[in-house]
């Protein structure tokens, strides 16, 4: 899936002690709206290869970049 939302949205991993292969700590993820995965407690995120993921919801937090820096992640 590589279309994706105009509205970018961005987590941290702050647990990854089920998927260390896959999620850095600390690491901030765009993510891709999936209301049905949420459903399922699920959030579905973009990895290095620019490919998404779903995991468990709990491994992240949402948060909010500068606008200067919110601009990086919106022209992925």
């Amino acid at each position: 899936m590589k279309q994706h939302n105009l509205e970018t949205q961005l987590v941290v991993c702050i647990e990854n002690e089920d998927y260390p292969a896959s999620l850095e700590l600390r690491k901030i993820y765009q993510v891709i709206p999936d209301a049905h995965a949420a459903e399922h407690r699920l959030i579905r995120v973009i990895d290095e290869s620019d490919e998404d993921y779903l995991y468990p919801a709990d491994c992240f937090v949402p948060i909010e970049l500068p606008q200067a820096a919110e601009k990086v992640f919106s022209l992925a």
